[in-house]
């Protein structure tokens, strides 16, 4: 039996295999098993481990095979036991036979002394060698022996190596790798444990065995070709990639390679640069490493671009073959001098005196070895030329051969000039002429013929020499008509021939007049003109010449001009006018000419227009104005109107828009009604996207032809998609392998300057990490420093120069496990003299499933590899080692296993004592300013007392001044250090810091903390945000930014830089530079591809002006932060196009005047020359209501040179304001300030809405609301209304205007019961608007209370008693009671008090509120929610008396009277002594007669109620009782009108100025109408103004009156008015004004008391309607 000490700690992995035995003291009697029988050793293949572990409080123990007691006794025997504290004890000499034979035949031990050596002659293999280990009693079947590459698992690398070797080589390795090995014994038993491991060892590098892969080259330009690669395989690269080299020659020739050599890992492309154009290159490319250059890639081919041709065509003749046409034969020029495809040749011929009009034909190319030929024709006849030829390709036009010149040939003349005769005799005549404007060649004579007309053998012929221009003609027949040729002659033939007719002895005359002009078959371009022709001045008419004036719209007549002239038709009458203007109005005039001259005009035609027709032109400059990644803005001149066609609402634009590529599908985009546009915007568009656009105008009619096609490019965007078949591989624990797919074209969107990769565990709350892939073709990327066994989500994004498009659909990927990391928060918490309790957390990096924990012990002053060594579960946290020695202090270790094996181990100190406490806090915890960074800083501490106990770990806290909490910042800082750098802060935040120590027992207290401390500024994360860059002059540009938010400034914000740059149009080296600006996104990068910055040294600027920028250019502008520290990185970048800026002034003298009610006129000066920064195209005039921007603010575009506009379809007497910006191609100008203008008033709209309460069966209150457009300043209102049906034959319609805006409600009294009425309101300013309308019943509302009843009246020496009973309550509870009054004088009602509360029964009227002498009916009204009820019965008339004044009594009546008489007696006395000197003059009353309107006036003066009473004054006929006394008046049956205006002009003192109008409709005579002699001349003893007029009181609605206010008569009298009895009947009324107010508007407190001594306001007059007894 054999029991063994343990051998200390071997690896990890050797650990994994090893039979791990806790030791346990033996039990008493030497029994080992549990049972204390003895044991049979067990097979090899049964000694497996078999444990008992407790954890907690238990221990581990391990069964070990024991010989049974009766042998080791019996022979004696000696075998060493381990006690569990590894003490020895002798057990026996004797019977080792038995132990080696029966117990000795175990595992193998391990090799011994493995070592691995590099292989001379090989460098892919390795020497091993080792030492033979002991067989364990059994034989060695074989080795097993496993490697590991570059800290990968352990795998099996040979599985049987000969047990006889004690070397080996191993080879088929990969160059440049790391190398560990180890090796076990196999035999009958099983594996034993493995060799301790060999050192790491790196084998030699070597070339790439494999070359780059996934080589692409392209043409950039015709002198350079970019090439992009792959790295090789990994696995081939045999060592440390450090280049490339690059190689090429041209195709299919021999020769040398040139070689570029690529220095860099990490650059995957290469641009060719100076190659010869359009030439074909092989290209190769290797990798090399520290051991030399690998192997080159297989040959790929590309050609560099085309280039324009170098040399003209060869061997050029140019010959004229006609007069007209040159014919040109050449040869190519030299293939290689060609540089392209050879698209064609261009002929060109131009004149010898006008070079620049060139005639160009384009002729396809032929056979490239064949002669080509080509025509020019349409040339010029006899006229000198310069011929040339070149060649040309894609690129463009090549050199030209040189010039040839040559003659067309000569040709017939044209005809000659100003044929004309003088000196007419009977018998001679001259005629002369000039020669042919077209010689087409050398005028060698001319020919003379002529005959008598009609007779050809009278034909007589003369050739003249080419000097001679005239003729005497002789012995010509007397008063004969003779025809007359005349032709020039060159060597070519006789030109053409130049007729005309004149007869001797008549000498012709000026031509008369045309006359009679008829216009018809008129078209859009053409119209017929008949006319009679006028005298041909006795000789033939040679031409007809057509002028035209055209009529504007407005009228005015533009200059006559010809439009038409018609030669040799001496005979017509008809001419057809071409070439007309359609849509245009013409007048046309007509002259003949003959030889002698021009006839006088004709009379001018009729007006006449041409018909629509599509416009005949297109819109001129089409010129781009901006692009951004979806939308291009264009803009052009727009057609004047004169080239409309049509009329001006139906012109529109069209443009239509197609890939340059010939991909997708041809868009229009209409501007439509808008023949003044002048630039739209095409939306929807592809980014990066080379479009052509044209341009056409169309109308009603048809569209007009396209313009040019203009090149437009979209500016460059981000990708719009994402790369396509992402995958994804994890090679390792902390490596994963991508790839994807390029992007297809459409998707690009710009230059793809690489890929970024974005990873991130999962469920992490951070930004991702990013790593960059540059170049298109690069399409892998190795992510390395990952996490080991953790879960990753992957994504891929390509990027432009503009940013990065769409992420790909994110990939989850777990890294490959691995050994873990070591166990955390190992602590004791229970330590005991003899055991200890040791707790631990599952490490922080687990790397993988953990499957168990392994603890190892031993005394800190024992051999350290004398260790005893106990596995628990992966689920166990805690376990409990007992059997330890008092007082002593132990070391413990703790490492977990995973799959690929055991981790790193936690190590620890504990002493088995029982006197421990918490320890003490770090001191003198302090951060110097040395160690202090923007980012982290380093702390330095005293550790404290331990208590006794091992401290275990520190805990850091960090506290963020000024107001953040105290947080842990760290909370495992080993034990073991007094530094640490406390990472993870803000730059330029101050911090406090404080520790805590813990150890088994817990933790101590919070240390001190210590002084605030400020990290260092860094370079700000954020740049400014670039808002927008306005060009302000031609070569200047504002740009205008925000500002970085505070938490990116990072410290002190020092100002801005500007980097801006020209765009280059290569835009091949343009992707180039901004590769590499864009590899890191610094700004030393940005830098080196912009040449030019500005700084700002201010941070509060937000805007800031590039100057001396140049004309024409298209610039990019990047801005950064920056602080003391250093540069932000870069904003995103911002284009503009420098060269015309918008104007920098706004228009000048505005003027706004008001035209009409809804027009404005608007006039200005145009900005100074200075500041319009190129080309006014218009002008934008923003106007808008006062109040009302937002909601009304409209835009009318003007183009030059216009500097006047009306603004129409304005609203009515609003004040408007405008402001004028002037544009040009660049933009819009600043705006200029507000000027302002009101429209005139207008009608109002009508009022907003009419309403009517306290309806009763004869009177309601009618209001409504003011117009919503009141359109001008209100005047007042007109109310009219009248019954629907006649009552009582007659249908009266009143009138009542109000004067005043304020008071929009009228109480109106004088209606019929159960009548319907319509009512209408208007309001007035200029004018009255239109009417609202609505119909009334008068009668109570359905719902209303009843009436109440038993009314009862009683009066005492100072009031009345009024008494009723509640009457029926309606549909809803009464509300209150109102009383109403009435004079007993056939007064009308009106409301007395109001309002009562709905208890009342009763009411006391003092009498000093009734007039004395008068008697006064009483009614009462009940009201509910629904409305005014029936009123009551009348009470009984009581009249209001008072004590008599003295001035009343007899007494002083009679002495008055005897007063008056003797007066009397003395003023007859006095006349009758002055009678008989006097004369007596009589004076006459002429007769007045009223015929104003029918209207009632109100004023705004009172609380107003209005009565029109049945009172008649000045009246045609009366109306008188049959008793002789007079009744009161009825209306007419015609038509009345009633006038308060002589009456109520002088009341109280006051003025009236207003009218009152009532009209009624005339109905049916009525009966009782009397003569006009039956009230002629009479004064009536008690007429309504007598009463009314007389009385002030009546007025105020029995308001006692101040005793000082005197009566006012009526110093009127009332005639007859002169009219025919037909004439409709006037009567005069007046209103009755009452300060009772019986209706309060809308807004004002009711009043349901008045106090009858307060007299009215001045100016409180109140008019109220009242007409009731005259229906």
């Amino acid at each position: 039996m054999r029991y063994r000490r343990t051998q200390g700690h071997t690896d990890s992995a050797a650990a994994a295999e090893r039979d791990h035995r806790a030791v346990a003291p033996m039990k008493p009697g030497g029994v080992c098993g549990p049972e204390g029988s003895p044991e049979r050793p067990e097979a090899p293949a049964a000694m497996g481990r078999q444990k008992m572990m407790e954890t907690g409080t238990g221990t581990a123990r391990s069964r070990s095979p024991c010989p049974p007691l009766f042998l080791l006794l019996l022979l004696g025997s000696s075998c060493h036991m381990l006690h569990g504290q590894g003490v020895e004890k002798e057990v026996g000499d004797g019977g080792m036979v038995w132990l080696q034979s029966q117990l000795l035949s175990e595992l193998p031990h391990s090799p011994r002394s493995l070592a691995a050596g590099l292989n001379d002659s090989d460098s892919r293999s390795v020497l091993l060698s080792w030492l033979r280990p002991f067989d364990g009693n059994s034989p060695l079947l074989y080795y097993l022996l496993e490697l590991s590459e570059n800290n990968s698992p352990w795998k099996v690398y040979l599985s049987e190596v000969d047990p006889v070797l004690t070397e080996v080589s191993v080879g088929g390795l990969t160059p440049a790798r790391t190398y560990q090995f180890r090796l076990c014994a196999v035999n009958q038993v099983g594996r034993g444990q493995y060799s301790a491991e060999t050192q790491r060892l790196m084998l030699r590098e070597e070339a790439p065995s494999a070359p780059p892969k996934n080589i692409v080259a392209s043409g950039r330009t015709n002198q350079s070709i970019m090439v992009q690669w792959q790295p090789p395989p990994e696995l081939q690269l045999n060592g440390v990639l450090r280049g490339y080299v690059l190689r090429y020659r041209l195709a299919g020739l021999p020769g040398d390679y040139q070689e570029k050599n690529i220095s860099s890992p990490e650059t995957n492309y290469c641009l060719l640069k100076d190659l010869i154009i359009w030439t074909q290159y092989q290209i190769q490319v290797a990798a090399f490493t520290g051991a030399g250059l690998g192997v080159y890639s297989s040959s790929v081919t590309e050609y560099t671009l085309q280039g324009v041709p170098t040399a003209p065509p060869q061997e050029v003749e140019v010959l004229a073959i006609n007069s007209t046409t040159i014919r040109f034969t050449w040869n190519p020029p030299p293939q290689q001098f060609i540089n392209g495809i050879n698209q064609g040749y261009k002929l060109l011929i131009w004149p010898e005196q006008t070079p620049q009009d060139v005639v160009v034909v384009t002729i396809t190319p032929d056979y490239p070895g064949s002669r080509h030929t080509g025509l020019v024709g349409g040339l010029k006849k006899f006229t000198w030329y310069f011929g040339s030829t070149l060649c040309f390709t894609t690129p463009g036009d090549g050199p030209r051969s040189p010039p040839t010149m040559l003659q067309t040939h000569e040709d017939t003349p044209g005809p000659v000039r100003h044929l004309s005769f003088t000196e007419i005799l009977d018998t001679s005549l001259r005629v002369s002429w000039a020669d042919p404007a077209d010689k087409n060649g050398i005028i060698i004579g001319y020919v003379l013929w002529w005959e008598v007309s009609g007779a050809e053998s009278s034909r007589e012929e003369r050739s003249l020499s080419n000097s001679t221009l005239q003729y005497q003609l002789t012995g010509l027949t007397s008063t004969t008509a003779y025809t007359l040729q005349v032709a020039a002659l060159t060597a070519a033939g006789r030109g053409v021939v130049t007729p005309s007719t004149i007869s001797t002895g008549v000498p012709p005359e000026l031509p008369g007049a045309p006359s009679n002009l008829v216009i018809s078959n008129i078209s859009p371009r053409t119209a017929t003109l008949r006319f009679r022709p006028g005298l041909d001045g006795k000789t033939v008419i040679s031409r007809w010449i057509v002028e035209g004036q055209v009529v504007k719209e407005d009228g005015q007549e533009e200059a006559w001009r010809v439009v038409y002239e018609k030669e040799n038709q001496p005979d017509a009458d008809t001419l057809e006018i071409p070439d007309l203007t359609p849509f245009t109005q013409y007048r046309f005039r007509i002259r003949q000419v003959n030889i002698v001259g021009s006839s006088a005009m004709s009379a001018p035609s009729r007006r006449i227009q041409t018909l629509q027709a599509a416009p005949d032109t297109h819109p001129s400059n089409l010129t781009l104005l901006s692009a951004t990644q979806t939308s291009l803005r264009f803009n052009w001149k727009p057609l004047p109107e004169s080239e409309y066609n049509s009329s001006p609402e139906t012109v529109g634009y069209r443009l239509r828009l197609w890939r340059t590529d010939g991909q997708g599908e041809d868009r229009t985009e209409d501007v439509e009604r808008a023949g003044g546009a002048s630039e739209t915007t095409v939306e929807g568009l592809n980014p990066w996207t080379q479009y052509q656009v044209q341009i056409q105008a169309y109308n009603s009619i048809g569209p007009g032809p396209w313009s040019d096609t203009v090149a437009a490019l979209t500016a460059e965007s981000v990708p719009s998609g994402s790369p396509m078949n992402v995958t994804a591989e994890a090679v390792s624990s902390t490596r994963i392998l991508l790839k994807w797919s390029t992007l297809p074209q459409a998707q690009k969107n710009g230059v793809i300057l690489g890929y970024k990769v974005l990873y991130s565990e999962k469920d992490s709350e951070g930004p991702p990490g990013v790593q960059v892939a540059e170049g298109e073709g690069r399409v892998t990327l190795l992510l390395g420093a990952l996490q080991k066994y953790s879960v990753y989500v992957l994504q891929v994004l390509a990027y432009t120069r503009m940013g990065g498009g769409p992420q790909s659909h994110p990939i989850l990927l777990r890294t490959k496990e691995d050994v873990p990391g070591p166990p955390v928060r190992m602590v004791f918490p229970e330590v005991r003299l003899s055991s200890v309790r040791v707790v631990w957390q599952p490490p922080t990096n687990p790397n993988g499933i953990i499957l168990g924990y392994q603890i190892s012990y031993c005394l800190d002053s024992r051999d350290p590899q004398r260790w005893t060594t106990v596995e628990v579960g992966s689920n166990a946290r805690q376990f409990t080692v007992t059997g330890l020695s008092p007082e002593q202090a132990y070391v413990f270790r703790l490492t977990a296993r995973t799959a690929v094996g055991w981790g790193a181990e936690q190590e620890a100190l504990v002493v088995t004592t029982e006197r421990r406490e918490r320890p003490e806090p770090p001191r003198k915890l302090s951060a110097p300013q040395d160690g202090v960074e923007s980012r982290h800083l380093r702390l330095h501490w005293v550790t404290g007392g331990s208590g006794s106990s091992p401290l275990r770990y520190f805990t850091l806290q960090a506290k963020e001044l000024p107001g953040g909490d105290w947080n842990t910042h760290t909370a495992d800082i080993p034990h073991n250090v007094t530094t640490w750098t406390v990472d993870r802060l803000k730059p330029f935040t101050s911090y406090k810091f404080r520790m805590l120590a813990t150890n088994d027992v817990g933790d101590s207290v919070i240390g001190k903390e210590t002084e605030a401390v400020t990290t260092l500024q860094d370079v700000p994360d954020e740049p400014p945000v670039i808002l927008a860059v306005k060009p302000t002059t031609t070569t200047s540009v504002l740009v205008q930014w925000k500002r970085p938010d505070d938490d990116g400034i990072n410290g002190v914000l020092t100002g801005y830089r500007l980097y801006y740059r020209e765009l280059s149009v290569n835009t091949s080296t343009l992707a180039e530079a901004e590769v590499q600006a864009t590899k890191n996104n610094t700004t030393s990068a940005l830098v080196t591809t912009k040449s030019t910055f500005k700084t700002v040294s201010s941070a509060s600027l937000t805007e800031f002006e590039l100057t001396q920028l140049k004309k024409f250019k298209r610039y990019q502008i990047v801005m950064t932060s920056y602080n003391i520290v250093g540069e932000s990185p870069p904003s995103s970048p911002v284009e503009v196009s420098v060269g015309e800026a918008a104007p920098s002034v706004a228009p000048q003298s505005i003027r706004v005047s008001a035209v009409s009610p809804s027009i404005l006129e608007v006039t200005w000066d145009t900005p100074p020359l200075e500041t319009q920064n190129g080309l006014i195209q218009g002008y934008k005039i923003h106007y808008w209501e006062r109040d009302q921007q937002n909601q009304s603010e409209k835009v009318k575009v003007i183009f030059v040179p216009d500097t006047r506009v009306h603004l129409t379809n304005l609203t009515s007497y609003t004040p408007h304001l405008v402001t004028l910006t002037a544009f040009n191609t660049a933009g819009d100008g600043p705006p200029s300030d507000p000027r302002g203008a009101r429209t005139l008033q207008s009608a109002p709209s009508k009022p907003s809405y009419l309403s009517f309460t306290e309806v009763t069966g004869g009177s309601l209150n009618v209001s409504w609301g003011a117009p919503l457009t009141p359109n001008g300043q209100l005047e007042g209102y007109r109310v009219v209304y009248q019954p629907t049906a006649p009552v009582q034959g007659v249908s009266k319609v009143v009138t009542v205007d109000v004067r005043g805006s304020w008071q929009r409600w009228l109480k109106v009294r004088d209606l019929v019961k159960g009548a319907t009425y319509a009512f209408s309101a208007q309001a007035l300013t200029v004018s009255y608007g239109p009417p609202i309308q609505a119909n009334i019943s008068a009668q109570p509302v359905q719902g209303s209370p009843g009436s109440p009843v038993e009314m009862s009246i009683t009066k005492t020496s100072a009031a009345l008693a009024v008494h009723w009973s509640e009457g029926e309550m309606g549909a809803s509870p009464i509300t209150g009671y109102v009383m109403e009054a009435r004079p007993s004088d056939e007064g009308v009602w009106d409301s007395f008090i109001r309002l009562l509360p709905p208890s009342s029964r009763s009411v006391s009227v003092p009498l000093e509120r009734l007039r004395s002498g008068i008697s006064y009916e009483f009614r009462v009204i009940a009201v509910n929610r629904y409305g005014y009820g029936q009123p009551s019965t009348p009470s009984a008339a009581l009249a209001a008396l008072s004590e008599r004044p003295f001035y009343e009594e007899w007494w002083f009546l009679l002495v008055m009277a005897l007063v008056g008489l003797i007066l009397i007696l003395v003023v007859v006395f006095t006349l009758l002594l002055h009678g008989h000197s006097s004369k007596y003059k009589a004076c006459g009353t002429g007769k007045h007669a009223s015929t104003a309107e029918e209207s009632v006036t109100l004023d705004n003066g009172g609380f107003t109620a209005l009565e029109l009473n049945s009172r008649t004054l000045n009246t045609k006929n009366s109306y008188l009782k049959k008793n002789g006394t007079r009744s009161p008046p009825r209306p007419s049956p015609g038509g009345l009108h009633y006038s308060d205006e002589d009456i109520c002009n002088n009341y109280n003192g006051a003025v009236l100025t207003e009218s009152t109008t009532l009209t009624e409709k005339p109905t049916e005579v009525s009966e009782s109408e009397l003569t006009d002699s039956d009230y002629e001349d009479e004064q009536p003893k008690h007429s309504f103004v007598n009463h009314y007029m007389s009385d002030p009181t009546y007025y105020n609605s029995w308001k006692r009156q101040p005793k000082s206010l005197k009566p006012v008569g009526a110093p009127f009298g009332y005639e007859e008015c002169a009219t025919a009895d037909t004439e409709p009947y006037y009567q005069t009324v007046v209103t009755q004004h009452s300060t009772g107010g019986a209706y309060t508007p809308t807004g004002q407190p009711a009043h349901t008391h008045v106090n009858p001594n307060t007299n009215p306001p001045p100016g409180s007059r109140t008019p109220v309607t009242g007409f009731s007894s005259f229906v």
